[in-house]
């Protein structure tokens, strides 16, 4: 599966997603463009840090700081899903060895997975299936959080772009 079927699956599964693509237009650094950034925002309002991806495509890597994956690799790229704690939990033995430039291998993210983020490099048709309900649960979990933050009257009083670091 392609980054772009699978820009296209959460654009149009998921109501409410401001799908950004990192540039100097939108604002972000230079390390992050080229990369998607899936942000439930609904009335595109979201200020700063509230604009959290619940999902990322990542096309390269971001210096020493995010580098495990080899994404310097032609062709090479990495969803980034972020879900419960519970469900990573129940996706990895604790303390497993992960080689984390295989393709098509659900994994924790090699820097974000302490905060219940996983990834799959160049994902297969039949492995996007099993990410289908991940997706699902990231999406679920942000519209909980745009409910919680008191923006869901639809506020349009200020807008941003997404943050400088995200999985």
């Amino acid at each position: 599966m392609d980054q772009a079927a699978i820009t296209r699956f959460v654009t149009t599964t998921f109501a409410g997603v401001d799908t950004v693509v990192g540039s100097e237009e939108a604002g972000s650094p230079e390390v992050a463009w080229g990369d998607t950034f899936f942000i439930y925002d609904p009335h595109r309002n979201l200020a700063g840090s509230k604009r959290f991806p619940f999902a990322t495509i990542v096309t390269k890597d971001y210096g020493d700081f995010d580098s495990a994956s080899e994404l310097d690799r032609p062709g090479i790229f990495r969803l980034n899903i972020g879900v419960s704690k519970e469900t990573y939990a129940s996706l990895f033995d604790a303390g497993a060895e992960h080689d984390f430039t295989a393709l098509d291998r659900l994994m924790p993210h090699p820097v974000y997975g302490r905060y219940h983020w996983i990834c799959v490099l160049n994902p297969s048709e039949a492995t996007f299936e099993t990410l289908r309900p991940l997706l699902q649960e990231a999406y679920d979990r942000a519209v909980e959080r745009y409910s919680r933050s008191g923006r869901a009257v639809g506020d349009t009083s200020s807008t941003s772009q997404p943050g400088s670091r995200s999985p």
